[in-house]
């Protein structure tokens, strides 16, 4: 059975940082790339960060670059994201899945930006 477990949002204020932390089980993880997705109300659900299984590249959507970092420990099963820099319009439920997604999406984790 997959599992994607988020975690690591919460309510900060605009400037802040967060870490998200996402552990996956029942899934190929070290050989699959993975990604961070976010949506916000109204909208449809988008990719923001994506990272090679091996961690050696990754993208980022025009409108996080430079204050998100996507990472992984292959080890732990474990994909990461550091939000610095947070913004009023990162606010959103956000989730990790396989790039391209797979059909088993986790609860999301909620970010939500006070200004």
């Amino acid at each position: 059975q997959v599992q994607l477990v988020e975690s690591g949002g919460g309510l900060v204020q605009a400037g802040g940082s967060l870490r998200l932390s996402c552990v996956v089980s029942g899934i190929p993880f070290s050989i699959n790339p993975y990604g961070w997705y976010r949506q916000a109300p109204g909208r449809q659900r988008v990719l923001v960060a994506s990272i090679a299984p091996d961690g050696g590249r990754t993208n980022y959507a025009d409108s996080v670059k430079d204050r998100f970092t996507i990472s992984r420990d292959n080890d732990k099963r474990t994909l990461y994201l550091q939000i610095n820099e947070l913004k009023p319009e990162d606010t959103a439920v956000y989730y990790c899945n396989t790039t391209p997604f797979s059909p088993s999406w986790g609860q999301g984790t909620q970010v939500t930006v006070s200004s």
